[in-house]
């Protein structure tokens, strides 16, 4: 059983910062792919980035040099360092891990509960 906790969302000022969290407990071998997505209300959910294994990173385009995707592998937590936030970055965000579970070779998609960034003055 694996379980994604996530923390650190709020209300912040356009122009402000605030730091996601995301971490993962229970029967892990191994994390392949870590993400954020977010959704704002009326749309569908958008990919915001990723990190995979090896270190590479990938940004949607309307949070590339603002935002940067992080981990901790002794924590199996990952972060996204948001900064320089946008009123159009309000949304529930949500992280997604494909979590190799101990003694298995298969990995399976795991999303977090969610977290509210509200970008407003």
């Amino acid at each position: 059983q694996v379980q994604l906790v996530e923390s650190g969302g709020g209300l912040v000022q356009p122009g402000g910062s605030l730091r996601l969290s995301c971490a993962a407990s229970g029967s892990i071998f191994s994390i392949n792919v870590m993400g954020w997505y977010r959704q704002a209300p009326g749309k569908e959910r958008e990919l915001v980035a990723t990190l995979i294994s090896g270190g590479t990173t990938n940004y949607a385009d309307s949070v590339k040099d603002r935002f940067t995707i992080s981990r901790d592998n002794a924590k199996n937590t990952v972060y996204l360092q948001m900064n320089s936030l946008k009123p159009e970055d309000t949304a529930v965000y949500y992280c997604n891990l494909h979590i190799v579970p101990r003694g298995e070779f298969h990995a399976y998609d795991h999303w977090g509960q969610g977290t509210q960034v509200t970008v407003s003055s």
